[in-house]
């Protein structure tokens, strides 16, 4: 948590929009008891959004299903960093966090671990910080994670992710800048985003 408290000074300083998820396992709450949005979560609501005009706030139900996919996607685009602690068993680039006086091996899959914090020097093939070196892991998230990071595209069917292929993402990124390509004052395409519901019998 320290970490990511200063990594979110360093890209604040540095010009950086920047969001946090934090993953746990255990169950939360956010909500008060009295409070309006708690009546009408009491009262049956499946979710329960407060609004103002300085912040919004969401309170939503899973069914275990907290991909890091559907967290981002909640977040919308107006950031240029998302910093994520937790999620484990997502499929992304990961720094490890890892202390001598816990001596515990490291946790990510090697095809996942980009670059490791730590107090003590490891023998693993992979660039090594001390957690001091706030300015050296900024750049290496910007240069060797954000910097390298290309087109993407994410399919969502029932509200979950769809895990794709390359060739998959590049037939339906293809098709769908095809068809807006074609449409009358359409501003340069950044993200595009196509929701799709069928009607319910």
């Amino acid at each position: 948590t320290m970490l990511v408290e200063r990594l979110i000074g360093e890209f604040r300083e540095r010009g950086y929009r920047v969001a946090v998820v934090k993953h746990t396992v255990e169950d939360f709450e956010m909500d008060r008891p009295g409070k309006d949005t708690w009546r009408y979560a009491e009262a049956g609501s499946d979710a329960v959004a407060i609004s103002a005009p300085q912040k919004i706030a969401l309170i939503k139900p899973q069914d275990n299903n907290d991909s890091i996919e559907g967290v981002l996607r909640l977040l919308g685009e107006d950031f240029d960093i998302v910093l994520v602690e937790g999620f484990h068993q997502a499929h992304v680039p990961k720094i490890e966090v890892h202390r001598r006086e816990l001596k515990k091996g490291l946790r990510c899959a090697p095809e996942e671990l980009k670059a490791i914090v730590t107090n003590e020097t490891l023998e693993v093939d992979r660039p090594q910080f001390s957690p001091d070196d706030i300015s050296g892991i900024a750049d290496f998230i910007k240069e060797r994670i954000i910097g390298k990071r290309g087109d993407e595209t994410v399919l969502f069917i029932n509200g979950s992710p769809v895990t794709l292929n390359h060739f998959a993402k590049q037939i339906i990124a293809n098709a769908l800048l095809g068809m807006v390509s074609t449409l009358k004052g359409v501003p340069e395409v950044k993200s595009l985003e196509v929701a799709v519901r069928k009607k319910v019998a």
